[in-house]
């Protein structure tokens, strides 16, 4: 069993990513991929931790694309951190998701809601401040009933303290991952908010880009989901990929390795993707 797509303190998850590492290991994963968003700077401790326990350790990164109607995220496996055109696209997003939460806090404050940097920095525990975090000094506040509640009634798309994340489309993140070593798969592929007809040919697009892999096997899809999943990768010859979009705390219900309780990704998936590799 692995688990493809984690995130640690570096981005938008809970817990540092040693921990991360111990927490998959303790599941029986094999191997492990860190995921955090817009960058690799937890690869190096979760990678000391990893040798430690003898777990596989996969560096990795999650990307917003541009898309509509829903959102397009892009997962970049064996993502080395060092110089190159995937590193200089992930700096670009770093310093434009900076910029993004001083709007959003301005914005917030307009609305009369007394978020700060300095709450957002608490929560965050000295990690990367994404929404994630915006959302629970929120609930701190009383500002919103609930965690998710942020999002439903303020962050989301079309919610009155929404602001656009930076993006990049996908075929040039795809082009900077191939250039710079790196794998593209597209994550959880129904978020893109397709019907089935349209969500064919964005794959059927994004192979032809270069994409090699589509993730399936998700954390939070039915049994039925993943299998239809799995037969479109199929016909475009991608690999099916998975893994549980740990979060830790902000997502509670799921959990490293297993997801919400039924998730298992075979160990012949990294094979798979190994293959690929330029």
């Amino acid at each position: 069993m692995i688990d493809l797509h984690t995130h640690s303190t570096c981005s938008d998850g809970s817990e540092p990513p040693m921990r991360v590492v111990d927490l998959a290991h303790a599941a029986g994963c094999t191997a492990m991929a860190l995921t955090d968003h817009d960058g690799l700077s937890g690869i190096a401790e979760a990678r000391a931790r990893a040798e430690e326990t003898g777990i596989e350790m996969i560096a990795g990164c999650e990307v917003s694309c541009r898309f509509e109607p829903g959102t397009q995220h892009i997962l970049c496996y064996f993502a080395e951190p060092g110089d190159g055109p995937l590193e200089d696209q992930l700096a670009r997003l770093r310093s434009e998701r900076e910029e993004r939460n001083r709007r959003l806090v301005l914005r917030l404050n307009e609305l009369g809601i007394p978020v700060s940097h300095e709450l957002l920095e608490e929560e965050a525990g000295g990690g990367a401040v994404g929404r994630p975090h915006f959302a629970a000094v929120l609930f701190h506040l009383g500002a919103v009933s609930s965690y998710q509640g942020a999002f439903d009634t303020l962050l989301a798309k079309g919610g009155p303290a929404y602001i656009p994340k930076a993006s990049v489309d996908a075929p040039t993140l795809i082009a900077a991952a191939r250039a710079s070593g790196a794998l593209a798969v597209l994550a959880h592929p129904l978020s893109l908010g397709l019907d089935p007809r349209a969500l064919e040919r964005e794959v059927r697009d994004l192979a032809g880009s270069g994409l090699v892999g589509l993730e399936c096997w998700y954390g939070r899809y039915s049994p039925s989901q993943r299998r239809d999943l799995a037969a479109l990768a199929a016909r475009h010859g991608l690999v099916a990929t998975g893994g549980s979009d740990f979060h830790g705390s902000y997502k509670p219900e799921l959990r490293v390795g297993i997801g919400q309780g039924d998730l298992e990704v075979p160990d012949s998936v990294l094979s798979e993707l190994e293959e690929r590799r330029p």
